[in-house]
């Protein structure tokens, strides 16, 4: 399946609680279409004494949120734009819909 982010892409979020901050995309749930996005949709979350974690306590932690909320930050502009896709050379690589600049390397 293929998404308009991915991993290490900075994204802007566009609706919900979060709406206006920036951050790093962590991880990428496809068939969920879910991101993760650092320091955004940070929840408490109550976790017991484990091996790794011997205190235990309340933790934060970034939680999913869904991939149509976040788009992606422009490079050149630094404001988000919609992605394309384009075949070149055999690949498709991703550019930017603001400034027609492409994304991926080559």
């Amino acid at each position: 399946m293929k998404l308009h982010v991915k991993k290490g892409d900075e994204v802007m979020v566009i609706a919900g609680k979060d709406r206006g901050r920036k951050g790093k995309v962590l991880r990428v749930f496809a068939k969920r279409r879910k991101v993760i996005v650092e320091n955004i949709n940070v929840y408490k979350k109550h976790q017991k004494p484990t091996q790794q974690n011997q205190a235990g306590g309340i933790i934060e932690k970034s939680m999913p949120m869904d991939i149509s909320n976040v788009m992606l930050i422009d490079k050149s502009t630094g404001k988000p734009t919609r992605v394309g896709r384009k075949r070149i050379e055999g690949k498709w690589l991703r550019y930017s819909r603001r400034s027609g600049e492409l994304i991926d390397s080559k």
